[in-house]
């Protein structure tokens, strides 16, 4: 998201990564940056985006001359841009309709070339839709370079007119899916990321089911605890991960799992126990199940610290979901129940 020059974005809280957000947080977001943006919204909507097109097609390894995105750039450059988080594939409206919301005004979506003959009244709001399309295999770049001349000659007519505008550029879905091995949840549970080639070993934490199969798998490069308010943090990753943690109390069926890790003699308790609560739901809108974690757990000394976990972490039952930066206390998406709380968590690398 940016802007024509001349306006700046209000403070807006950076996503963490791999955040993905409810149609809501992401109306929110749009709602505080037309408090200071033009009304006049450009939204360029093509059919598939991702991040790693930018890494692939942006000439980001100092061969800028390579850059399928000159125009979109040199738009960037000359304003304050943002970098809106992912809208969650389970939220209820789409991109257009959240904008749309926010804004008052119906959708009209134009070609380029209509754009010339369109009366824009600068006092009243506005929404213009261009759609774009995103091709695969060795045509992808060539279609993306005409994308961003299309999005160059816009912004050059609005320019031109002097009128105002706020721009994104978005995408219906993401050009770029890290899929697992698995296949459906009742059939062969759930499989982790790949480790890369060469390095060493660390297989997950799993719990079968009563048939015998895989239906929770946990993996992360640490798990990092605290009770003095994160001054210092102890990492559970070397205990989990070495086979030696037990199990006990875990279960899981088709709709409730419950992973529990138990624990001897850490951070001065005799027993502790760090326990992923999680069940799946079918969301009509996509027409599929998630696995939505509801709460992470510390049982330590008879007392039991809350983490709500629902609003960030969550993927499609049959994939998992991977972030690298997983904590309670910046941008969290691991959210104190009862704060304030001494108990801190940081997992990284989180699947």
């Amino acid at each position: 998201m940016w802007s024509s020059d001349g306006y700046t974005l209000p403070h807006l809280d950076v996503p963490t990564a791999g955040e993905i957000v409810s149609g809501a947080k992401l109306a929110s977001y749009l709602k505080s940056a037309l408090t200071t943006l033009p009304h006049n919204l450009l939204l360029f909507l093509q059919d598939k985006l991702s991040i790693d097109d930018f890494t692939a097609y942006g000439g980001v390894y100092g061969n800028k001359g390579e850059s399928v995105f000159v125009n979109l750039e040199s738009a960037l450059q000359a304003s304050t841009p943002f970098v809106l988080p992912a809208l969650a594939w389970t939220a209820s409206d789409s991109v257009e309709e959240i904008f749309q919301r926010e804004l008052g005004v119906p959708a009209l979506t134009i070609a380029p070339s209509e754009l010339d003959q369109l009366q824009l009244n600068t006092a009243q709001p506005s929404l213009l839709v261009i759609r774009l399309p995103y091709p695969t295999g060795s045509q992808a770049k060539e279609i993306l370079r005409k994308n961003d001349e299309t999005i160059g000659d816009v912004l050059t007519t609005l320019n031109a007119r002097r009128v105002p505008y706020t721009a994104v550029y978005t995408g219906l879905s993401p050009s770029h899916v890290t899929e697992d091995t698995s296949m459906a949840w009742d059939s062969a549970g759930r499989s982790l990321l790949q480790t890369p080639t060469g390095s060493p070993v660390k297989l997950p934490v799993t719990f079968n089911n009563s048939e015998g199969k895989p239906c929770i798998l946990l993996w992360a490069d640490e798990l990092n605890i605290s009770n003095d308010d994160g001054k210092t943090f102890f990492d559970l990753g070397p205990l989990t991960f070495s086979g030696s943690v037990s199990l006990d109390g875990s279960f899981c069926n088709e709709t409730f799992s419950k992973l529990v890790l138990n624990y001897e003699n850490i951070l001065g308790f005799q027993n502790l126990q760090l326990n992923f609560l999680m069940n799946k739901t079918f969301f009509p809108v996509s027409a599929r199940n998630w696995s939505v974690m509801q709460e992470v757990q510390l049982n330590y000394g008879g007392q039991t610290a809350i983490f709500n976990a629902s609003r960030g972490i969550y993927s499609p039952a049959e994939y998992s979901f991977h972030c690298q930066n997983v904590n309670s206390f910046n941008s969290p998406l691991l959210v104190p129940r009862n704060p304030p709380s001494v108990w801190r968590v940081f997992f990284t690398d989180f699947q």
